[in-house]
């Protein structure tokens, strides 16, 4: 059985071991050195913690306006833009910093792995305008696609993909084969119809000068499936 003179040491520690993580935090909680950007507010730990609640994404409102995030630093001074960066901060539902941002490194043995963005903390009204901030590969298939990236992309990951081979061609019949017979070389991007003997280029080439159609690059344009012409567009369609 612990003395009273036992119990009054614990509790004198304890209250020591508190004291100290109020006095200098940083040291006695060692979360690891700040990014660079954040290296001067080192040390002044409730500039962004609030006590027994955590990270404040109020207290990094005071230096990072939601409003001025891509756009603007802290000092005011516009943001030089890039081809690839696109303010997105002012469609979140509500700030969320550390959803995101992990400014400590912390010990070596809990680094927090990498935090993605969670397209759930955008506003429902633009979590479908995907074009606001991606874009597209350059591909032919995408460029079919449109700006429909739900057909095929979840917000979750880019891939898995889930195409519908049906939207671009019907393998049915006889044109159900390999990728590799339509997509040679392995470069899905890319596809030809003139692997087959029936699709012999100059024989293709003579049968559409018939009709007056001289671009024949993209066959399923207009084909798509083996029946012929089924909702594809026509040389000189927009």
């Amino acid at each position: 059985m612990i003395r009273r003179w036992g119990l009054w040491l614990i509790a004198v520690n304890l209250g020591a071991l508190i004291a100290l993580s109020f006095a200098w935090p940083h040291l006695m909680v060692a979360p690891g050195p700040l990014v660079p950007a954040h290296a001067r507010i080192t040390g002044d730990c409730f500039a962004c913690h609030a006590p027994f609640r955590g990270v404040s994404a109020n207290r990094c409102a005071t230096c990072h306006k939601v409003a001025d995030i891509g756009i603007r630093t802290t000092r005011g001074v516009p943001v030089a833009r890039r081809s690839s960066a696109i303010a997105f901060h002012q469609a979140l539902r509500q700030p969320d910093c550390v959803a995101c941002h992990t400014d400590h490194s912390g010990p070596r043995l809990v680094q927090a792995s990498h935090q993605s963005f969670a397209h759930a903390l955008l506003r429902l009204e633009v979590r479908g305008q995907c074009a606001a901030c991606h874009r597209p590969p350059r591909t032919p298939l995408h460029a079919q696609a449109g700006r429909n990236c739900a057909a095929c992309h979840s917000s979750t990951a880019w891939e898995p993909a889930t195409f519908d081979h049906r939207r671009s061609f019907a393998l049915t019949g006889p044109h159900n084969v390999s990728c590799a017979t339509c997509h040679t070389g392995g470069d899905l991007t890319r596809n030809t119809c003139f692997g087959c003997h029936e699709h012999q280029p100059a024989q293709v080439r003579a049968e559409h000068a018939e009709e007056g159609i001289r671009n024949i690059d993209n066959c399923a344009r207009c084909h798509r499936s083996g029946a012929g012409e089924q909702g594809g567009e026509r040389e000189g369609d927009d």
